[in-house]
């Protein structure tokens, strides 16, 4: 299982490269679950990260516009980003997610046919009129995509297990490995929730709060011990 942390900027993104993060993962916490950050931050913190280490940039928590966030891609492939994360907020279906998540792999291996695209749902959907996430590996499939993830949309202090349960995400982990595909899961994340989400057959974590100093992922910072931390523990799966 690989270790996403999420810097908000190059501090931050150091701090996880020092604490042995395996993805840095640019977004902008402001904006939302998969908030888009500005395009000299992604390429900033890909000129500072090791060339073996991948940096993920999200391209926000995107409308149904799929023009518009096709060119949010080219701006996120552009910045230096090696996986690119879509939040499908806006589409509320399997029709509208599959349309956008189309137009974006199409836009991404037209640059760079090694760049891994990310369809991303929302395990709290219903809460905010999003496509339902059980259907996000089929989307992510369908359209070309590398990885179907999970996060939460509203950051409430409610974690990914409040809205799916084991039997949930086995399902959704074991559908994306039937369609040959990564999976990745995410959703203020905790400590003691990381062995179970192994063995649950998760490929990719992803965690900000977690990785935070006081636990918070708007007001805290990423610190390098709470990173090694986390990474020490889940090499001990």
């Amino acid at each position: 299982m690989l270790l996403l942390i999420s810097p908000i900027n190059t501090d931050e993104a150091l701090e996880a490269i020092e604490g042995g993060a395996d993805i840095i993962d640019v977004k902008n916490p402001k904006e939302g679950s998969l908030g888009a950050n500005f395009p000299w931050v992604i390429k900033s913190i890909r000129e500072l990260t090791p060339k073996n280490m991948l940096v993920s940039a999200t391209l926000g928590d995107v409308p149904y516009k799929p023009g518009t966030v096709s060119l949010a891609a080219a701006g996120a492939v552009v910045s230096g980003a090696d996986y690119i994360k879509v939040g499908l907020y806006g589409t509320k279906n399997y029709s509208e997610a599959h349309e956008v998540m189309e137009n974006v792999v199409k836009t991404v291996k037209d640059f760079n046919n090694d760049i891994l695209v990310v369809a991303s749902g929302y395990a709290d959907a219903h809460r905010v009129g999003a496509v339902d996430p059980m259907e996000i590996p089929r989307v992510a499939a369908d359209s070309g995509a590398d990885l179907a993830m999970v996060d939460t949309a509203v950051k409430d202090g409610k974690t990914l297990f409040d809205f799916m349960d084991e039997k949930d995400i086995t399902e959704f982990t074991t559908k994306t490995r039937e369609y040959g595909l990564k999976n990745a899961l995410a959703g203020s994340i905790k400590e003691e929730q990381l062995e179970l989400l192994f063995q649950l057959g998760c490929d990719v974590v992803g965690i900000r709060g977690a990785a935070c100093t006081g636990g918070d992922r708007n007001e805290g910072s990423i610190h390098r011990s709470a990173v090694a931390r986390l990474k020490q523990l889940i090499e001990t799966f």
